[in-house]
């Protein structure tokens, strides 16, 4: 998002700052969006600019009050009050408050970290099963029965947050899993103000290696640091480690890379 829009996002998200989530908002946030996303004459009339913030607010208040909770009404106040670049914004927006609300919920019951990292590893499986990649991903496929899927793949394994969580990442809204995925480890990460590191090794970490590498990340960046690590023999010994859009690359196999080019120039 960029200006008005981004400042918007900040203030709903402010909002949300100011209650401790309850576990359904996340999931009434991204109905709203949804609904959203369907109706292109409801977005405009909650996102037009000629419109006092006091109109708009009052319009979701007799669209949807009564119908949600007093805390998704009152994030969609927030919400609504605010100007957007484009009226797809606010679904966005909503889509992305819904998972800061799930990750919220998780941390109010200190599953904050068991919902990280069984993003991770789930996402991990999914990248490995080409098979149930491709299944999760099919259009022609009903969405209902994609998210049956990943229901039976995590029931009694994962908690309920990350279940809802993998669910909408199969719905999507228009983003394939896997990055839906992603954005939602990153929410979870900064709700820690923390960073993912993704670590790419030849060999798995010991917990010491972890702890001293997230540490030594951690100085660097000025922040903490939460790791990723992902076991790939193609990268011939040595640590690759992706921050953002930052990359450190001290494996064997980029320094023999960097090696073959300088011959070759």
């Amino acid at each position: 998002m960029r200006g008005a829009s981004n400042e918007s996002l900040a203030r709903a998200e402010a909002a949300l700052a100011g209650v401790t989530p309850l576990e359904g908002l996340g999931g009434e946030l991204f109905s709203i969006a949804k609904l959203l996303d369907g109706s292109g004459a409801l977005r405009r009339a909650l996102t037009d600019p000629a419109r006092p913030a006091e109109a708009k607010v009052a319009l979701a208040g007799q669209l949807f009050g009564g119908k949600i909770s007093g805390q998704a009404q009152e994030i969609l106040s927030a919400a609504v009050a605010g100007r957007w670049v484009s009226g797809r914004d606010l679904g966005d927006a909503l889509d992305q408050l819904s998972v800061e609300a799930e990750v919220g919920f998780a941390d109010t019951r200190r599953k904050l970290d068991e919902v990280e990292d069984e993003l991770f590893r789930l996402d991990r499986v999914v990248v490995a099963e080409r098979a149930l990649a491709e299944k999760l991903g099919d259009r022609g496929i009903p969405v209902e029965h994609r998210q049956e899927l990943i229901r039976g793949l995590l029931q009694g394994k994962a908690d309920a947050t990350t279940v809802r969580l993998a669910e909408r990442a199969v719905d999507g809204r228009g983003r394939n899993f896997a990055g839906s995925m992603r954005s939602y480890q990153v929410a979870a990460a900064t709700r820690r103000n923390a960073s993912i590191a993704t670590v790419r090794v030849a060999t798995d970490l010991t917990e010491a290696e972890r702890t001293r590498l997230a540490a030594a990340l951690g100085r660097q960046y000025g922040r903490d640091i939460q790791l990723n690590v992902v076991v790939d023999p193609g990268v011939v010994g040595g640590v690759r480690v992706d921050i953002g859009d930052e990359v450190i690359d001290g494996t064997i196999a980029a320094r023999l890379d960097d090696a073959q080019r300088r011959i070759a120039g």
